[in-house]
C-alpha cells in the first residue's frame, strides 16, 4: 500500500483558488476529440452512402451488408430487386446496401 503522505506530495498540495472550470476542460477536451475523430467521419460516410442509394438505378452493381454481390434490377420506394445470379434475384431493402462495387484498376499492359 501506498502513503497518504507521499501520495499528498505527488499529488500537490491542493489549493483554494482552483477554479472548478479548470476541471472540466479536459473533459470537455476529450469530447472534441471525440466528436471530430470518430463523429464526424462516421455521419460524413452515412451522408455519403445516403446519396449513393438515394440515386441506384437498374444495372448499378451493389455489394449488400452481408457482402453480397448483385445488380440492381428494379428500384421501389424502400426496396430493390437485386439480381444475384443468373436466375436468382431477391428482394431487399435500401438500408441493407452497403456500397457500389468499385472496378478494379486497370493495369498497363
Amino acid at each position: 500500500m501506498c502513503d497518504p503522505r507521499t501520495l499528498a506530495l505527488l499529488v500537490g498540495p491542493a489549493s483554494a483558488g482552483d477554479s472548478p472550470f479548470l476541471n472540466i476542460v479536459p473533459i470537455v477536451l476529450v469530447f472534441v476529440i471525440f466528436y471530430f475523430v470518430l463523429i464526424l467521419p462516421m455521419r460524413n460516410k452515412q451522408k455519403k452512402l445516403e446519396d449513393v442509394v438515394r440515386v441506384l438505378k437498374a444495372g448499378d452493381r451493389i455489394i449488400l451488408n452481408p457482402g453480397i454481390f448483385g445488380t440492381v434490377v428494379s428500384v421501389e420506394d424502400d426496396t430493390l430487386q437485386v439480381r444475384i445470379d443468373d436466375k436468382t434475384r431477391i428482394k431487399v431493402l435500401k438500408s441493407a446496401v452497403a456500397g457500389l462495387q468499385t472496378q478494379p484498376p486497370e493495369t498497363e499492359k
